[in-house]
Formats: structure tokens, C-alpha cells, sequence
């Protein structure tokens, strides 16, 4: 998975207030199709499946799902403001040149980390800040390019909105360019569904 990351934010300022003014502004017009389509039980990410041996605790979650979070300023200031730090403060680097391996996902610890190590993070930081665990969920995805990447999906009731280590900026998943391939389940933490509605068996990639 790609460890690049392209800086499309815009910091705090005039033209920041108007863009946070203008994101608002849509969040009574959201619809239920601003959801991603959630199909059946699927396969588990192989880095996912490693990192829970070793991070147990965290893959045993089971929870009620008692529907998306609130949207509100508060909510949108958390997860904007933990997106741009997490991309500030890691530095990117393969699990390769980390870890000697092709796939590792973990915590980066060590100041770096690839796509999904970033995805990590940012969920840890929202746990930590109050937001349930079914609605912060590792989201695997396919770029344009046909390149396997990992994202953080954070469910709202004005939809769903990505944590993305190539953006500073949080954009609603149907607004990304990304095809969805499939992400956690909302009421068991060691447990994936799939994205695709007409295919529940998505392979698995790395």
C-alpha cells in the first residue's frame, strides 16, 4: 500500500472559515445513499490479521451498533484536526524499509509509518477522544491506479467521511475517486465486511 502522501488541505484562514461554512451548510441535505453499501461478512486483511495477534485487546471489541455519530462542529473540527496532525506528524515509509516485510500494519510509534499505519493512528486518537469504536473503521479501498490503500472511514449521520494519508483534506467516501473494497465491522472489531453489495466475497489483498 502506497506510504506517499500529497498535501491538498487548506490551513486555517479566511479560506478556511468559508470552506468549513460551506461543509456545514450540506450536512441537513445528507441522505441515506451517503453511506457506503455494506454487503456480508468477508475476508480479513492479512496486515489486520497479524496486527491482532499482537494487539489483541483491540480485535475482541464487541459493541451494539447503535447508528452513525452526530455531525457536529465539535465532531468535524476532531476529525479534520486529527487528520492533519496524523499527516504532519508521520513521515512516510514502507513496511519494507520499516519492517523488512511486505505488509506490517502497526502503530507508528517510531514517527513513520505506511497508509494504513497513519489509518491506525488517526483511529486511536478518536477512541481516545470519545467517538465509539463502530463508528472508526480501517477501510481498505483501490485507487485509480489499481494500487491497494488504506484509509480510516468515520461514520457520521450525514454520511461517511475518509481519513486519508494522501489528503489533508476529509472528503465524504463517494467524493474520494476510490473504489471501496470493504472495512471493519461496526459491532466486532476483529471482523470485515464487504463493500461490494453485489459481490460479499471481495478477494483479499494486502
Amino acid at each position: 500500500m502506497s506510504s506517499s502522501r500529497v498535501r491538498l488541505g487548506v490551513r486555517l484562514g479566511g479560506g478556511a472559515v468559508v470552506a468549513i461554512i460551506a461543509i456545514m451548510s450540506t450536512w441537513s441535505a445528507a441522505t441515506a445513499s451517503q453511506s457506503m453499501p455494506i454487503g456480508g461478512f468477508t475476508s480479513q486483511p492479512i496486515g489486520h490479521y497479524d496486527f491482532c495477534k499482537s494487539h489483541r485487546a483491540e480485535c475482541e471489541i464487541r459493541s451494539r451498533d447503535n447508528g452513525p455519530e452526530h455531525m457536529t462542529g465539535k465532531l468535524w473540527r476532531q476529525i479534520t484536526s486529527v487528520n492533519l496532525t496524523v499527516n504532519n506528524n508521520v513521515k512516510p515509509m514502507s513496511d519494507l524499509d520499516q519492517y523488512g516485510q511486505d505488509e506490517f500494519w502497526a502503530y507508528p510509534d517510531s514517527g513513520f509509518g505506511d497508509c494504513e499505519d497513519y489509518a491506525l493512528e488517526k483511529r486511536r486518537r478518536l477512541i481516545n477522544s470519545g467517538i465509539p469504536v463502530s463508528d472508526l473503521l480501517m477501510t481498505v479501498v483501490r485507487k485509480p491506479d489499481g494500487e491497494g490503500h488504506a484509509v480510516l472511514t468515520v461514520r457520521t449521520d450525514t454520511g461517511d467521511f475518509i481519513l486519508d494519508n494522501l489528503t489533508d483534506t476529509v472528503r465524504r467516501w463517494d467524493q474520494t475517486g476510490y473504489r471501496f473494497l470493504k472495512r471493519q465491522a461496526g459491532t466486532d472489531t476483529g471482523r470485515w465486511v464487504s463493500l461490494d453489495g453485489d459481490n460479499p466475497l471481495v478477494s483479499a489483498i494486502k
